[in-house]
């Protein structure tokens, strides 16, 4: 089954810049270690969800320790920080 990791973050402020920096650079980053998908959610006026979606847990396992150094540099390049994260296997779909 697919294996998702979903992390909330919060920002102190929120440009068309800072979208374009998510969509140009970061989600290539993400999908360039093997993620399915990248969806970045915003969820209120400074906070968003991204939800990345891999074929598999090993292939999620497989690429976290660099998921955590582009985590690292979002967080330093823009004035935003995460929150939380959650990691899981899909048990149910459709």
């Amino acid at each position: 089954m697919s294996f998702y990791s979903v992390s909330h973050w919060e920002t102190t402020d929120w440009t068309d810049e800072m979208e374009a920096l998510a969509r140009d650079k970061y989600v290539p980053l993400v999908k360039g270690l093997g993620a399915e998908s990248v969806n970045m959610v915003r969820t209120g006026d400074r906070t968003f969800i991204v939800v990345t979606k891999y074929a598999d847990q090993a292939a999620g396992e497989a690429a976290q320790a660099r998921i955590d150094e582009i985590r690292t540099e979002a967080a330093e390049e823009l004035p935003m920080k995460m929150s939380s994260v959650e990691r899981g296997s899909t048990f149910a779909s459709g």
